[in-house]
């Protein structure tokens, strides 16, 4: 009932405000103005502040809030397992299957995957001699860790 009172009084409030306006002969920002006061008042009127008044205060529609959050946290857990991991469960079959069965020659005594398949790693380069080399020994464990 307050809430209603209030977007009724705000109304009003901006009505009289944009007939201001448009006695200053300004009637695009009066029109602009009567639009923007006229929202609270359509609000009342369709029961949307009704609404929104018994979802702020019910303990069930705060519950269903804290259900939808931990709905949301799970998706955000798995999504990021699931990065980590490497793909989706169908991924990981279908380039376990591809493995098992390209792998070896049904009659090969040994793997059919030769030398050339292995790219070349590539010398590490010499550290430099200068003195700013410690600050880039981290990055260069990290870069070496990954063969890069």
């Amino acid at each position: 009932m307050i809430a209603e009172t209030v977007c009724s009084a705000v109304a009003a409030a901006g009505l009289g405000i944009a007939v201001v306006t448009a006695y200053r002969k300004r009637f695009l920002a009066a029109a602009r103005i009567a639009a923007y006061a006229l929202v609270p008042l359509g609000l009342v009127m369709t029961g949307v502040v009704e609404w929104v008044a018994d979802t702020a205060f019910s303990p069930t529609a705060w519950a269903g809030f804290a259900v939808l959050g931990g709905a949301w946290a799970l998706f955000a857990t798995t999504r990021a397992v699931e990065r980590r991991r490497g793909g989706t469960r169908k991924e990981r079959k279908a380039a376990n299957r591809s493995a098992q069965s390209g792998a070896v020659a049904p009659a090969a005594s040994a793997p059919s995957l030769g030398q050339g398949s292995r790219p070349a790693s590539r010398p590490a380069p010499a550290p430099r001699a200068t003195g700013g080399s410690d600050d880039f020994s981290d990055i260069e464990a990290i870069l070496k860790k990954h063969g890069i």
